[in-house]
């Protein structure tokens, strides 16, 4: 596996333009199969997850291409609705192909997906959703099997705003008959994305970002041609290393409206932040301050995927913080491998007491899921000495050779890979 060698100790310093958003286009990728046709999406970052769910596609007959940010998918020779075991192992959102499988062919066969070890994540609520819109649903064993003639419009109210079965079914919803409303619907960015790609290519969707969206299907879609907003969790993981190690740090092409939470937080903690449109700029000349309280819960309050790296400036802050972490229970691994780095992290279920130090220090450390590695990056980057992230993969799903995006702005950061006689780079 490949790993990361940090020289730490040095402010980020420069401007960097924010990739676009991986969990806007991994659910919006899986809705071009809703249509006939060439679908072409823009701004799509270079990532695992992303390689993984255009394999799966290429494995239903379709033709997908990546080049540069740009993906090309043709799904006119698509003749299976059958998702390879092998493939939805590796990657959770492989269960977005759901809804577009069944409410193009009438049938899908899927296996429970795999993902980050973060925590329980049920996929009940996905299918509670088509099973209201008319699915029938046979599970036999990790193997999911459903069948709908036609699917046909629903009250459905989720016990739980979650983000996937949001979108599962929307996709689903577009081509059932009649109407269908969703409420207690999550209210994320990449869920607005989502409605406005598929009203691009005809769907009648309205109340996306609203806790009630309300589909009108529709008979067919056509293809186009569409952007995937900027990633606001790579935003927030660059801001907080720009703060963490004292930088300053221009980014460019982020949506600032989609991080108000993470903004009030940084302010909090004594973090110069300026917006401009599309601009943000970070700074953070001293040391930072804790906070007292900070919960993550659905959007638009504090998300849990920026928890570990808020942790680390935290971690160093002046004070004792408290993060309380609401959304999966397995999204503290990341603690016992700050504590090897210095950090002074107590856990109580469900609760991290954070007593800041004045500095961290280098270590051999192991990302344990996507953004936990995010957090070790950034406290490599901040710590005095040499720090190595092994397990680097699990960041390759979420960050686009996150070693060149942090260079861009000064970091010394190098990936090192094995070599054929199985020892590794020094």
């Amino acid at each position: 596996m490949d790993k990361l060698v940090i020289e730490g100790g040095k402010p980020l310093s420069g401007t960097i333009v924010i990739q676009g958003a991986k969990n806007a286009a991994l659910p919006i990728l899986a809705a071009s199969m809703l249509v006939e046709g060439k679908v072409t999406i823009d701004h799509v970052p270079k990532l695992l997850d992303i390689d993984v769910m255009l394999n799966i596609l290429r494995e239903l007959g379709c033709r997908a291409e990546h080049s540069n940010e740009t993906v090309m998918i043709d799904t006119s020779s698509a003749a299976s609705s059958h998702v390879p075991e092998e493939l939805m192992r590796s990657m959770r959102s492989s269960i977005f192909l759901m809804g577009p499988l069944i409410a193009r062919f009438g049938e899908v066969t899927i296996y429970q997906p795999g993902g980050c070890a973060i925590g329980e994540r049920k996929i009940d609520l996905h299918l509670r959703g088509l099973m209201a819109l008319g699915a029938q649903i046979e599970e036999r064993g990790s193997r999911i099997v459903c069948h709908a003639k036609r699917l046909k419009g629903a009250e459905i109210h989720l016990d739980f705003p979650s983000v996937g079965a949001t979108e599962n079914i929307m996709m689903a919803a577009v081509l059932a008959e009649g109407l269908t409303t969703i409420s207690n619907a999550a209210r994320e960015p990449e869920i607005q994305d989502l409605q406005r790609f598929l009203n691009t290519m005809g769907a009648k969707i309205i109340g996306a970002g609203t806790d009630t969206i309300t589909i009108e299907g529709v008979e067919k879609l056509a293809p186009c041609r569409y952007q995937v907003i900027p990633d606001r969790i790579v935003t927030g993981t660059v801001m907080v290393a720009a703060a963490a190690t004292r930088g300053q740090v221009t980014l460019q092409n982020t949506n600032p409206a989609h991080l108000t939470s993470l903004i009030h937080v940084l302010r909090r903690a004594g973090v110069q932040i300026a917006v401009d449109g599309d601009i943000i700029k970070v700074g953070c000349a001293n040391r930072p301050r804790a906070i007292e309280r900070i919960v993550t819960s659905p959007y638009p309050a504090f998300p849990t995927d920026l928890q570990s790296q808020l942790m680390v400036l935290l971690a160093l802050a002046d004070g004792v913080s408290v993060m309380k972490e609401n959304i999966f229970e397995g999204r503290f691994k990341h603690v016992d491998e700050l504590s090897r780095m210095g950090a002074d992290i107590r856990v109580d279920l469900n609760a991290a007491f954070i007593r800041g130090v004045p500095r961290l220090y280098g270590a051999t450390v192991e990302a344990t899921d996507l953004r936990a590695g995010a957090a070790l990056v950034i406290a490599g980057l901040a710590s005095h000495g040499k720090t190595i992230v092994e397990q680097v993969h699990h960041i390759d799903r979420g960050y686009d050779r996150i070693e060149t995006m942090l260079g861009r702005l000064g970091a010394r950061i190098s990936r090192y890979s094995p070599i054929p006689n199985n020892g590794i780079a020094p």
